[in-house]
């Protein structure tokens, strides 16, 4: 018995890892962004009942399984306030050194408001470069401004 979606964020791991699949794979298989499919996969969308089915042929999920996937997952998904693994922190740290920044110019650019995550699209690339390789990351969110009232 599944009693809860980081059960079934881990049984999708352990079979990417067993089957070598790709997130790129499976975002083609249901038509969707490789970051949003990513999303999902790791208990933090909610996919419909075809894209669901999907995933659970992909990664041989029991019914069980697929049913938690539809259901709307608790989000965020950090174990600790300070993330400890390098990749996540240096995320925490580009908030940290830049964020009062970007709150800024968004600011200046748009008036008092935010940057959604909800209506809001991801793109990650490779960029080549002969420095290194860099990873080139586009974040796109709506702005909502704050109402008066």
């Amino acid at each position: 018995m599944i009693s809860n979606r980081e059960e079934v964020t881990a049984a999708i791991m352990a079979a990417k890892v067993s089957k070598g699949i790709k997130w790129s794979d499976v975002a083609a298989a249901i038509g969707l962004s490789k970051e949003w499919t990513t999303a999902a996969c790791l208990g933090q969308m909610t996919l419909d009942k075809q894209q669901a089915e999907v995933i659970g042929e992909i990664f041989g999920l029991p019914d069980e399984a697929v049913a938690w996937l539809q259901i709307a997952p608790y989000k965020g998904s950090l174990p600790t306030a300070v993330p400890t693994d390098p990749l996540i922190y240096r995320w925490y740290e580009v908030v940290n050194v830049y964020g009062n920044t970007i709150k800024e110019l968004i600011h200046e650019e748009f008036g008092d408001g935010i940057m959604s995550a909800i209506d809001f699209s991801m793109d990650i690339q490779r960029e080549a470069n002969p420095n290194g390789d860099r990873v080139n990351v586009v974040l796109s969110g709506k702005f909502l401004p704050y109402k008066t009232y």
